[in-house]
């Protein structure tokens, strides 16, 4: 058995190790909430979203079928200490497979199998789906980010689906893991257009729009209220896949994700997917709403700041489609998608006149949406956003990535004091 295969089982046992399950039949007592019917029967699935399992078990029903993780969410639960002696036999079976493995690979192992233990542990007490997220490092390496998927999916192919970040190499894993047979959760998404390309290229189970994140950005840089931008390109995408689906050219489902305010559970009923964070939830079952009904058509307006535009921060890329865009995605959908690289992709969006969608980041940029941390500061990015340099939905997608990384950093700091 060669080194990587070695490290894959010693994983997979690990990760397993003491999980047994029925599968339809959870290890909690599952109570029924009749508040969200009417949201289901609006045609929304209820996920929540976080790792933290007391917290989850006081909001879980019925009507709630997944939960998701991510890179921060998981970090919070590690640096909790649940998991440091798990840590440290993990490191002691991978060494064992592995003696000659470096440090950062064995840190990396560790992650994945934090990642997969603990979301099983998800399953075993809710029986639910459960999103694990792809490692940060992999984010630009299709063949790895591949490879780590099949893994988590073998680990439990009955409830995990496996989330990959929207980025150039992203949509070819994504696609690749999907050809496979994969469920694959495409994250970090934020507009109707990344929407609609995700669904043609990769074909994902599942894609993104980010919208408590839109709206903190325009409230936190003073461009106006932050109120309906995240749920105007929600709407948007939603009305955009719906139109896919309609002629059968995809199956991918909106997850309306990054909810802050439980009145969003009325004001986007009828989005495929809601994946609330527990306080949204929370919220909502003690303030139900009197009425519910479908929003799909509604186009909420979106109030700025004296003198503000949406050109200003080249807001239209969250939620229009243009028809060149359509063109170029149409083009693309010609081309041997799953022998492209990287740059393949990029270079292609920007050729057909669309550099803003994935731009080439330097250094400097990336340094400097790590230190913004979650949302953007508009002045260091104001004027090339109004050049259309780059996009909204580029730059969030780009600030989002990169504060999941720095939680990442920190998990495998823990990881690294620990072997």
């Amino acid at each position: 058995m060669d080194n990587a295969n070695a490290i894959a089982k010693a994983a997979y046992e690990i990760s397993r190790k003491g999980f047994e399950h029925e599968f339809g039949r959870p290890k909690m007592d599952i109570k029924e909430q009749a508040i969200w019917e009417n949201v289901c029967r609006a045609g929304t699935r209820l996920w929540l979203d976080t790792g933290d399992m007391d917290v989850a078990s006081k909001l879980w029903c019925r009507q709630f079928e997944a939960l998701t993780t991510n890179n921060t969410l998981l970090n919070k639960e590690i640096q909790k200490g649940l998991y440091d002696n798990l840590i440290t036999e993990a490191a002691s079976a991978i060494r064992d497979a592995a003696p000659d493995i470096d440090k950062k690979e064995l840190i990396l192992e560790i992650a994945f199998v934090l990642n997969a233990y603990h979301g099983l542990r998800l399953v075993e007490i809710f029986d639910a789906h459960v999103s694990v997220e792809l490692h940060t490092d992999l984010g630009n390496d299709i063949d790895r980010s591949v490879t780590y998927g099949k893994r988590y999916y073998e680990i439990c192919p009955e409830r995990f689906y496996v989330k990959v970040p929207l980025t150039p190499a992203g949509f070819v894993a994504a696609r690749k893991l999907g050809e496979a047979g994969i469920p694959v959760n495409f994250t970090l998404g934020f507009s109707a257009r990344q929407g609609y390309a995700a669904a043609l290229v990769s074909q994902p189970h599942y894609t993104n729009v980010f919208m408590g994140r839109l709206n903190a950005f325009v409230a936190g840089n003073h461009l106006g209220d932050g109120r309906n931008i995240g749920e105007k390109a929600t709407l948007a995408t939603q009305r955009e896949l719906l139109k896919l689906r309609d002629v059968t050219k995809t199956g991918t489902l909106l997850i309306g994700a990054s909810m802050r305010e439980s009145s969003q559970v009325a004001s986007l009923a009828g989005v495929d997917v809601f994946t609330m964070p527990p306080n949204v939830a929370a919220d909502y079952q003690e303030n139900p709403a009197q009425e519910i009904s479908q929003q799909i058509g509604k186009d909420p307006s979106v109030d700025l700041a004296d003198g503000v535009t949406p050109a200003d921060f080249n807001a239209s890329t969250l939620w229009e489609v243009p028809e060149a865009f359509r063109s170029c995605v149409a083009e693309l959908l010609k081309k041997d998608i799953g022998r492209m690289s990287a740059d393949d992709v990029q270079t292609y969006f920007a050729d057909a006149g669309f550099a803003d969608f994935l731009p080439r980041w330097s250094e400097e940029d990336i340094q400097t949406a790590a230190a913004d941390s979650k949302i953007p500061v508009y002045e260091k990015w104001k004027a090339r956003l109004a050049s259309g340099e780059i996009g909204m939905d580029a730059l969030m997608n780009l600030s989002a990535f990169y504060s999941f990384a720095t939680d990442q950093e920190a998990l495998d700091a823990r990881i690294e004091s620990l072997i």
